[in-house]
């Protein structure tokens, strides 16, 4: 007779078995960690389109450092501030942020306004469709989550 697999942070019994393997200061510190990280990414990355293989100059560096840190805030901010909003607008503020930072990043590259415009409306409705769904599929009507 076959019997089913206990699953992760259902109790077994006596036994409590959870999925989370990190503790909670490692979850604040790529809470805060992740987003300096890509931020230095797209700051390097910003200024690489912007100079265009050409040389690397004190203004280029500044300006990968400024979009770094911009890039930075604006995650924290949404980070923090999207989980407290519903689920629609939950989804609609990190697609707004991602289809901004992906057309800002596109311009850079020396490509037309309208383009840039077009992709990264692209790119949001995108990003809106994943985020939704998998907010719509793992809440309740009130935006709490599901019990597993």
């Amino acid at each position: 007779m076959a019997h089913a697999a206990p699953r992760p942070g259902r109790s077994t019994g006596r036994v409590t078995v959870t999925s989370d393997v990190f503790s909670e200061r490692t979850h604040t510190l790529a809470r805060f960690g992740i987003p300096v990280v890509l931020g230095l990414v797209y700051g390097y990355w910003a200024a690489a389109n912007r100079r265009d293989g050409g040389e690397i100059t004190g203004w280029n560096i500044l300006f990968g450092f400024a979009t770094a840190i911009t890039f930075m805030v604006l995650c924290i901010a949404v980070a923090v501030l999207a989980p407290r909003l519903k689920r629609e607008l939950h989804s609609l503020t990190k697609s707004a942020f991602a289809g901004a930072a992906f057309g800002f990043l596109y311009s850079q590259a020396g490509a037309t306004v309208l383009k840039s415009v077009a992709l990264s409306l692209l790119v949001t409705a995108a990003v809106f469709a994943v985020f939704f769904y998998r907010y719509y599929t793992h809440e309740d009507g009130e935006g709490n989550p599901l019990p597993r």
